[in-house]
């Protein structure tokens, strides 16, 4: 390795010292989703995971929840059920919820915690319904009645239950699973619960990982990024099209979240290698940023 290199690795090194001088004692929740989440390759999974070891030995408290709609889809082909989505909500009858939760909680979630492991983390696997609550979901996004079965919005977070892991240094890897008032589990929006547990916990950073670059003023063209939007400035973004049904939930819990306490929303692309340490360590980042007005 020649002088540049090791230059320019120092350089990288020193442009980061003061976000992990910052951050140190921070709490950031992670939202974990997204096609490269279910890729067979395992190598984005592998590098992820790393980036979240790598901010748990830099002192900041990761809170991970996992999304996992493509497991729960293909378990519930090999169970004989069919999947059915009203405006991109599933639909989650008695036998359903008896097949998300079980994919949900001993599949993704320990395959995550897996992940973390590898990376010589310390994962601890929290079934949702042990840290959330929900009511019944009754309405949709667009404020339409629904009848969804067994899915639920959160209301409540055990924030002391969760901070107790985080005391014993272990990693909280949450799945998208609440119980209701009824004392049943019910199957409730990834993206939602992970602004819910943000606001709960007031994270520092709320930070969503999917399968797009961030959020894109021309969804065709990935060039188009948004670097940092304000709050003042979604609803003209949604009535334009541009936050469209995809990005809805997302940006209507980080706009929540930030209400609530959140300082910063973070949308990153799961599949860029390093998306992560990228966004959170270097000047620039390399995602889109939400902010207060």
């Amino acid at each position: 390795m020649n002088v540049a290199e090791v230059t320019a690795k120092a350089k990288v090194l020193l442009e980061a010292l003061p976000y992990i001088q910052d951050f140190r004692g921070s709490t950031f929740v992670v939202k974990y989703g997204g096609s490269f989440m279910d890729d067979p390759d395992p190598v984005a999974r592998t590098r992820v995971a790393y980036d979240i070891a790598f901010l748990a030995a830099c002192g900041i408290n990761v809170v991970v929840v996992h999304g996992g709609g493509k497991a729960i889809t293909k378990a519930m082909a090999e169970s004989g059920l069919k999947a059915n989505f009203v405006n991109g909500l599933r639909v989650t009858d008695e036998a359903t919820i008896a097949v998300v939760k079980k994919t949900l909680d001993e599949i993704v979630n320990k395959d995550v915690c897996d992940a973390v492991a590898s990376a010589k983390g310390k994962p601890k696997g929290l079934p949702g319904d042990t840290v959330l609550v929900c009511q019944k979901l009754t309405v949709d996004d667009d404020g339409n009645a629904v009848d969804l079965g067994f899915v639920g919005d959160v209301t409540e977070v055990k924030v002391k239950l969760i901070k107790k892991e985080i005391g014993d240094g272990f990693i909280p890897i949450i799945s998208p699973v609440a119980e209701g008032y009824d004392g049943k589990p019910y199957n409730v929006n990834a993206d939602l619960a992970a602004g819910r547990v943000a606001s709960a916990l007031r994270a520092r950073r709320l930070v969503y990982m999917s399968d797009v670059p961030g959020l894109l003023s021309n969804p065709s063209d990935p060039s188009s990024l948004i670097s940092t939007l304000k709050i003042t400035q979604v609803d003209d973004l949604k009535k334009k099209g541009v936050i469209d049904k995809g990005m809805r939930p997302k940006v209507q819990s980080a706009v929540r979240a930030l209400e609530e306490g959140v300082q910063r929303v973070h949308f990153i692309d799961g599949r860029l290698p390093h998306s992560l340490l990228l966004e959170i360590f270097t000047d620039k980042g390399i995602g889109t940023e939400i902010v207060h007005g």
